[in-house]
């Protein structure tokens, strides 16, 4: 096998990896594919650099910038984000939904706001399915008032 038949080798095994990387992206078949397609268009223009003790120097020259260059690239399509956290107190003033009654003197009733639920007490008692807002938070449980009218039956056991 010639230096050129082995560039033309590499170059095809290049481009089968960087079509792979478009549908399966991560970045993780961009580096060695570039520097396959690298040293094959060197084999295929000098192709007794690509036989000698040269090519591995070549590889590993080519693999150092092209591995920065790519994470670097990543970092600025993809800054990383600051995990989301629901911290209580940021829930004053949120609106919810009763989905278990909520009673004075205990946090056995339960409030759903955005899409998580939390326990919940009141001043009185508010129905299921009634409209309230985020007074206080204490810990893991919010103090909520009720929004506009009663519904049903507010009566608690």
């Amino acid at each position: 096998m010639t230096g050129a038949e082995l560039g033309l080798i590499m170059i095809i095994i290049g481009i089968i990896m960087l079509i792979a990387e478009i549908f399966a992206p991560g970045a993780f078949l961009l580096v060695p594919a570039t520097v396959l397609i690298v040293l094959g268009a060197i084999g295929m223009i000098a192709p007794d650099i690509l036989l000698s003790w040269w090519s591995p120097i070549i590889a590993v020259v080519l693999i150092v910038p092209m591995t920065l260059i790519t994470v670097r690239m990543y970092q600025k399509l993809s800054p990383p984000m600051p995990p989301t956290t629901t911290v209580a107190t940021s829930l004053i003033g949120q609106e919810g939904v009763v989905v278990t009654k909520v009673c004075p003197g205990n946090i056995k009733g339960k409030v759903k706001i955005k899409s998580d639920v939390w326990s919940a007490t009141s001043d009185q008692n508010i129905p299921v399915g009634a409209r309230v807002v985020v007074v206080h938070s204490e810990g893991v449980h919010v103090r909520v008032k009720q929004i506009g009218e009663a519904t049903t039956s507010t009566e608690c056991d």
